[in-house]
């Protein structure tokens, strides 16, 4: 009797255990849900189909953004360390970047990698490209003969050519217009010249033609044209009413400007922050460089002697603060750049470019463009980037 008591003891307990590793192993399954839809299946063994965010984490885990804890756990519980965090925020990042840009939806993933892979469109020979901008369509080239072409970008067509704006430098893409800084010499007042894409090619029109001497370089801060002028000073004009002032106070040969959406900067042998009221300097950063671009955070500032880049934290509360330098990645006396969203392009005088990630500035290699092609200048379409080839009188997709 005691032995049929303990074989029934036996087998209750055998039964429990079963019925806990039954329990367990189920628990221990991955799960399938449902998102938007669509059945989803995780690795993840910890994660159940009933988790709120059992979506949420397929996403992260199907677009790459984590791998979780083990080839089966994701430990949604556990606390994650300012470390990891980083690692989570720059994937997301990086991930948005490529997979949200038009070269994506265009299935251009590539990058050239060598000379034969670009392709220009030339010029009149005796052509001096000074800049180059587009306006979200179409590319627009100045040149220093008075002449300004416009070219389609997305087959390098000349589309016209405007011709008047003696002296053109710098260009701009701004309030559904053109502008075209001009120089008539180092003492004769300056002139800012338009283009009304919507009118057929023909002459320019002169916008303001009484600006601070030998002008260099244009920006725009939503309601003015700035220039640099080499005469030392800096001219702001008002687009809608024509209304100009020129200041030299507080700058001796001012080269470069640029407004990254809250703050105008204006390099002057020292990169300085300059107050749109009054054109009085805020800030001045002891560093050298010259022709700046602004990736949304940080401004590069291109330094053509030390053959390297600056980055200049431009936001928050590290605005002023050099952030890294740049060297090596075939920098040779850089000079222009551009932006397309991801990448920062570099051109280098000696005749390549170089390419940085501008998130955390990996560089991603250098690529000549030819032999005496004298880079310059660049601009993005938001697909390709162009370059102007100093040299060579023509510009390049690159």
């Amino acid at each position: 009797m005691n032995h049929v008591r303990q074989l029934k003891r036996r087998l209750l307990l055998l039964v429990s255990a079963l019925t806990v590793l039954i329990s367990i192993s189920v628990g221990m399954r991955a799960d399938t849900g449902t998102c938007n839809g669509a059945s989803i299946t995780l690795p993840f063994t910890d994660v159940q189909a009933s988790n709120i965010f059992f979506c949420s984490i397929a996403e992260a885990y199907f677009s790459g953004l984590t791998n979780g804890t083990s080839a089966t756990t994701y430990s949604p519980t556990q606390p994650v360390p300012r470390e990891q965090m980083a690692a989570f925020v720059t994937r997301t990042m990086d991930q948005s970047l490529k997979r949200g840009n038009r070269r994506a939806a265009l299935k251009q993933w590539w990058t050239p990698t060598e000379p034969g892979a670009l392709r220009a469109v030339t010029f009149n020979p005796g052509s001096i490209l000074h800049d180059i901008v587009c306006d979200g369509e179409d590319l627009w080239v100045s040149d220093e003969s008075g002449v300004v072409f416009r070219v389609r970008a997305s087959d390098g067509k000349l589309l016209g050519t405007w011709t008047g704006a003696t002296g053109a430098r710098d260009l701009i893409a701004a309030a559904g217009r053109i502008f075209v800084a001009a120089s008539s010499g180092t003492t004769t007042p300056g002139k800012i010249y338009v283009i009304n894409p919507e009118a057929a090619p023909g002459a320019v029109t002169v916008f303001e033609n009484d600006i601070g001497a030998n002008p260099y370089e244009i920006t725009f801060d939503g309601a003015n044209l700035w220039t640099t002028n080499l005469s030392g000073s800096i001219s702001r004009v008002n687009v809608g009413t024509g209304i100009d002032s020129t200041f030299t106070s507080g700058f001796d040969n001012p080269v470069n400007i640029f407004w990254d959406g809250t703050s105008l900067w204006v390099f002057d042998g020292q990169l300085k922050r300059v107050d749109t009221t009054n054109a009085s300097v805020l800030q001045t950063i002891a560093i050298s460089g010259g022709t700046m671009q602004f990736d949304g955070t940080n401004l590069w500032l291109s330094d053509y002697n030390a053959d390297s880049i600056y980055i200049v934290r431009a936001t928050g509360g590290l605005r002023g603060t050099v952030m890294a330098t740049l060297t090596g990645n075939g920098l040779f006396n850089p000079l222009g750049m551009a932006f397309d969203g991801e990448r920062m392009l570099v051109c280098n005088v000696g005749g390549s470019v170089s390419l940085f990630k501008a998130a955390d500035f990996t560089p991603l290699g250098n690529v000549s463009t030819g032999a005496l092609s004298d880079s310059r200048y660049a601009c993005s379409d938001g697909v390709n980037f162009w370059v102007i080839r100093y040299g060579k009188r023509d510009i390049v997709r690159f």
